[in-house]
């Protein structure tokens, strides 16, 4: 029988992210530099085994019951749908986020494998500033990639946008219109400290409270109540659908979270702002049993700390850039 994974503080953690890779084929700034990236050797990234093991003793023993893919950019992982038809062998809301820029491609195999959901990320709906935020002109990539999955019914597709002032924050009601069009369920993300050339300020993050403003005076919102989800959800009154706002830097959701993270190299992660790893790679490749990795994991838990603390005067930014830990 599964034991709830809790850590002092009380909060059970049922949701794992894996990151599959620490490659991409976009250049965002505030996940990875321009220039300079130093991918990690192959075979320092865990293998599609190695991924599967850890995965059924988080679901086995601690009763995890929702696994994201997530990167770097998932899909340059090669065979990326055997490794979703292992884990879907599992009891789990199985989903994948990914950039979309090759999702046209591989949303049928993804689907046909086992994948349930998927989340694009996309911060611009203009060819040009989307082609300056990647340093890739593939928007309509993009787009064909969204409309693909929800040909292969990878329901519900969820877009992330990082809303960033001085970058997108007027392009909030297009996005809301574009999501009203097609059913995808939009949801924006404070801007958070986790940009790749270290520059984030708290002057560049458009609040939970603008983005609501901005949206709801366009297309009155209803809130729906949240549970562990970081996003906070809104209706629209009339009726066209669902907007999220992930608000980590305002309104910060650590007291009810419950996720952890694996990166590619097999590192175990208790919070995206961790300032340590666990490392369950040399275990796995030492010949660690099962009651030794799960000892290293309910550790790990048992010291999560509360909360990030971003804008206060204790807050440490991570050692790694979003690309290397995962989304």
């Amino acid at each position: 029988m599964a034991v709830p994974l809790v850590d002092s503080y009380g909060r059970i953690h049922r949701d794992l992210r894996i990151s599959v890779t620490d490659r991409c084929n976009f250049r965002c700034t505030y996940c990875m530099p321009a220039e300079g990236m130093t991918w990690q050797p192959r075979d320092e990234l865990l293998s599609f085994e190695e991924i599967s093991r850890v995965a059924s003793l988080m679901v086995e023993r601690f009763g995890v019951d929702n696994i994201r893919l997530t990167g770097g950019e998932p899909t340059v992982r090669a065979q990326l749908p055997r490794l979703v038809s292992m884990l879907a062998e599992l009891p789990v809301d199985l989903a994948l986020t990914t950039n979309g820029a090759t999702l046209a491609l591989v949303a049928e195999d993804l689907a046909r494998a086992g994948l349930r959901r998927i989340n694009v990320s996309c911060d611009s709906l203009r060819r040009e500033r989307f082609a300056e935020i990647t340093k890739r002109d593939s928007l309509d990539k993009v787009l064909d990639g969204i409309d693909a999955a929800l040909t292969a019914g990878l329901a519900p597709v969820k877009l992330n946008v990082v809303v960033m002032r001085g970058v997108n924050e007027d392009e909030l009601v297009d996005f809301a219109d574009y999501g009203r069009r097609t059913g995808v369920v939009v949801r924006f993300i404070e801007f958070m400290p986790l940009d790749a050339q270290e520059q984030w300020t708290a002057r560049q993050v458009v609040t939970y409270d603008e983005i609501v403003a901005r949206i709801g005076s366009v297309y009155p919102l209803e809130e729906v109540a949240r549970g562990s989800a970081p996003a906070e959800r809104f209706r629209y009154a009339d009726g066209g659908g669902e907007i999220g706002v992930i608000a980590s830097v305002t309104r910060s959701f650590c007291s009810t979270c419950d996720r952890v993270r694996l990166t590619a190299d097999g590192q175990f992660r208790t919070c995206l702002f961790a300032t340590d790893d666990h490392d369950l790679r040399g275990a796995l490749r030492g010949g660690a049993s099962d009651d030794e990795l799960a000892a290293i994991v309910s550790s790990a838990v048992a010291g999560k700390w509360a909360g990030h603390g971003i804008g206060q005067v204790h807050f440490i930014r991570p050692n790694r850039s979003m690309s290397q830990i995962g989304g």
